[in-house]
């Protein structure tokens, strides 16, 4: 470009998260403006765009990068030039540098200059730049290998260096995490209103925020934010990075029964579709209750005089039949059909079996996935055949090898389910009974929190429906 003519530039300096060479934010800065200065540009300050710790891989992670070629294409058209230490710092893939470039040289008439690697005018001039490009993405792929290389053997070696969750802080090193006494409060909050109080995450959360507590980055808690702590096995001492794993060495305050007894308790839990978080209602029976005629819930409605539960369908027109029933009948309703199951002795109840995971799970989604497509195999060698492709012995061959493998697959299958099986009868009837019981005693209970009540109520019961003109209750139970 002709540096002869006064032009006005923006600078653009970026210092990335690799531990390289590289010149700090401040020394860039200094050696932009001499620049200018030597070739007689303008250089205003707001037009000094500064990324810090910021990869060049990815321009969408880059908000001043952004930033700047928004400003590059507006109506003022700021500055005529971008400057950068080197190629490597506007971008670290070849594809986005030559996007970009292209964009601010075609649409912009904005240049983009290295200031330590000067370029020759012309077309040899553009394939050193390609090959300046082609140059720095290939070392940033290289350094990114070595760097989950290193972090690889650090984990080996049993180093922490994953991002420290709530309640710890890095050491540096390598070294175990320490805990960090106010986070921690939020931590053990988490706990004690889980496994002691029996909360659902989402109440959690909103306890949390009541309080005043925050994330690491100052963010309101959510569900999903409690739920990764609470299913977090570093707190009782197992560490985990891609892969690996290894039981640490840094302070803790839960046990892996704790832990263990936990994750039982969070995978026992069903939610059946359609039904609501006992958080979200209005009343421990809400959203479990449901309609004979539609399968709608039956809604509360917090009457003063005499507080009630009516189908929310029927509320909104959609059908005749009224399906209400006082919130003192429903609730002394419940109770007695509970006790009564108790006293008989008696129990339906349907078996929920937990999902498959870790190996198993990818063995048997994988036996399906295959058995699907040699289904899809069948049919084409058969059609091979029948179009004279394929003669009479080659069809029996491939045919009786498709067999074989769905025979292994289908066994494979056969051993999963038998396996979950024994789950269901360790599930018995006397088991299920005792859990009734359990559940019984805190609805029974007068001191016992609404939310309480219905954690425990869902914990059995997938729904009730209330059979209005045979005046019943029908109970669905189930066990997990």
């Amino acid at each position: 470009m002709d540096l002869n003519t006064p032009k006005e530039a923006a600078l653009y300096v970026r210092v990335s998260t690799d531990k390289q060479d590289e010149l700090s934010p401040d020394a860039q800065i200094r050696l932009g403006k001499e620049y200018c200065q030597k070739n007689g540009l303008h250089l205003y300050n707001q037009y000094i765009y500064q990324e810090h710790g910021i990869s060049g891989r990815k321009a969408d992670k880059r908000p001043q990068f952004l930033k700047m070629i928004a400003d590059a294409k507006s109506q003022e058209h700021p500055f005529d030039v971008i400057l950068v230490w080197k190629f490597s710092r506007f971008a670290r893939n070849q594809e986005e540098s030559i996007v970009y470039k292209s964009l601010l040289r075609k649409q912009c008439d904005v240049d983009v200059v290295s200031i330590s690697e000067p370029l020759i005018e012309g077309p040899f001039g553009s394939l050193i730049e390609r090959i300046i490009e082609w140059m720095d993405e290939y070392y940033s792929i290289r350094l990114s290998g070595e760097v989950v290389r290193g972090m690889t053997e650090k984990a080996l070696r049993n180093g922490y260096q994953m991002t420290p969750p709530l309640g710890y802080e890095a050491v540096g090193d390598g070294r175990p995490f320490a805990i960090n006494e106010d986070d921690f409060k939020i931590v053990s909050a988490i706990f004690n209103m889980y496994d002691d109080q029996h909360m659902e995450p989402t109440t959690i959360a909103r306890r949390l925020n009541e309080i005043g507590y925050r994330t690491r980055r100052g963010n309101l808690f959510e569900k999903r934010a409690v739920t990764l702590v609470l299913k977090n096995p570093f707190y009782y001492g197992l560490v985990r990075w891609n892969g690996h794993e290894f039981m640490g060495t840094h302070e803790t305050r839960l046990t892996k029964d704790q832990f263990e007894k936990r994750i039982k308790y969070m995978d026992s839990i069903f939610r059946p579709t359609g039904q609501h978080a006992v958080s979200t209602c209005r009343h421990w029976l809400s959203g479990i209750v449901k309609c004979p005629v539609c399968g709608a819930n039956l809604s509360y409605n917090p009457s003063k005089n005499c507080p009630f539960f009516q189908c929310y369908n029927y509320s909104k027109g959609r059908h005749k039949e009224s399906m209400c029933i006082s919130e003192k009948k429903l609730v002394k309703g419940v109770l007695e059909s509970v006790k009564a199951l108790l006293d008989t002795q008696e129990i339906t109840y349907r078996y929920i079996p937990p999902e498959p995971k870790g190996k198993a799970k990818d063995i048997s989604a994988l036996c399906k996935t295959e058995l699907a497509r040699m289904s899809s195999r069948m049919d084409r060698i058969r059609e091979a055949y029948e179009n004279g492709i394929d003669t009479l012995e080659e069809y029996r061959e491939n045919k009786s090898r498709l067999v074989s493998e769905q025979e292994k697959l289908k066994a494979k299958l056969k051993e999963l389910q038998e396996t979950q099986a024994a789950d269901i009868e360790k599930k018995s009837s006397a088991q299920m009974l005792k859990n009734v019981q359990s559940v019984y005693s805190i609805l029974a209970d007068p001191d016992v929190s609404y939310e309480t009540k219905g954690q425990a109520l869902r914990s059995i019961v997938e729904k009730i429906v209330y059979d209005k003109p045979n005046k019943k209750l029908l109970f669905y139970y189930y066990c997990k």
